[in-house]
């Protein structure tokens, strides 16, 4: 680790925790929004194990950030693998499915800008959390 990731002044901790936390919660209203609308199969374009995954993120968004809200290790850990999930599920839908490109899909560049933030910010913010 970095010195300064080492030193990380506790505001600049915890306002990337506060962004991460909350962007997860937007997420998971999203995904619940789908549900209540749509149900399990919110995308019929998708197959089912695909909608499957994004409607479960109803629930793993949520506790993310309320694990990170809570100050605890586990929801920086999970907050990395929702985002590498994500941004490979999401890829896969884009460029496999509907032959589209990072560059036709604001979506996914937002996701991907997130994915860069929590991952680069893990490291930074990990050893600040509770075990």
């Amino acid at each position: 680790m970095t010195g300064w990731m080492r030193h990380a002044p506790r505001w600049a901790v915890a306002l990337t925790l506060a962004i991460a936390a909350g962007l997860l919660f937007v997420g998971a209203v999203s995904h619940i929004i789908d549900l209540i609308r749509h149900g399990l199969h919110p995308y019929d374009w998708a197959p089912s194990w695909l909608n499957l995954y994004w409607s479960s993120l109803a629930l793993f968004d949520l506790l993310a950030s309320a694990l990170l809200i809570r100050g605890k290790g586990r929801g920086i850990d999970l907050a990395c693998v929702i985002t590498v999930t994500d941004i490979a599920a999401n890829w896969y839908a884009i460029h496999g499915i509907q032959h589209s490109s990072l560059l036709a899909q604001p979506g996914l560049q937002r996701l991907a800008a997130f994915a860069l933030l929590v991952l680069s910010a893990a490291p930074l913010i990990r050893r600040h959390l509770a075990h």
